[in-house]
């Protein structure tokens, strides 16, 4: 059995394919591990994986950067996301918001599945179709869901393992707070050698 390796770019594995010298193909075959690159988003992600996930893999590790809610969190921070929620998808009612859970048509919250120990610290994480850069958005997300994390894929990499049963991580290295859109406050050049370094080591081990 074999673990595949998730990430939405190139880029955010760029050191991780040159230290196992990998071609740059979106779908890499190695003898104990493939490599999938998605694509950005959470329909790319879903796609891609209907297409390449199957029971020949007994693990799914996505690798990724993410916004922070919680500043107190050092960017480049690598972080174990174990819950992670589609957190638009649902319907508004005024100024009430409603699941998809609540409306009876599915599930919004996914938890990662796994007995491995990573080592990492544990996070909550919400999967945005539009990344948050509003205070009342902001406000509004952490009253509602008070994640830790953002991203674009995270809960349909949860969600497309769970359908086929097979164990999930989902880790990712915080690279910019969740706050109104300012470039120059980001580090996703510390973010990405952070999250290669542990995602080197963690595959290497398991070969």
């Amino acid at each position: 059995m074999k673990t595949l390796v998730v990430a939405a770019t190139k880029a955010e594995l760029t050191f991780f394919y040159q230290h196992f010298n990998l071609p740059e193909g979106n779908f890499v075959e190695s003898k104990n591990f493939d490599l999938l690159i998605t694509g950005v988003g959470m329909v790319a992600t879903a796609f891609a994986l209907g297409k390449h996930l199957s029971h020949q893999y007994n693990l799914v590790v996505n690798f990724g950067i993410a916004g922070s809610f919680d500043k107190s969190i050092a960017l480049g921070t690598v972080l174990n996301i174990t819950e992670d929620t589609f957190a638009e998808l649902g319907a508004e009612n005024g100024d009430e918001f409603l699941t998809i859970t609540d409306l009876g048509f599915g599930e919004n919250h996914y938890t990662a599945k796994t007995q491995r120990k990573v080592g990492l610290p544990l996070a909550k994480g919400i999967t945005m179709n539009c990344v948050t850069g509003s205070e009342k958005s902001i406000r509004n997300l952490i009253e509602r869901l008070n994640p830790t994390t953002e991203s674009m894929e995270g809960a349909a990499v949860f969600y497309a393992a769970k359908q086929l049963n097979i164990d999930c991580l989902q880790i990712r290295s915080v690279s910019n707070y969740v706050e109104p859109r300012n470039k120059e406050n980001w580090k996703i050049g510390l973010a990405i050698k952070n999250l290669n370094d542990w995602a080197i080591a963690f595959i290497g081990e398991m070969n």
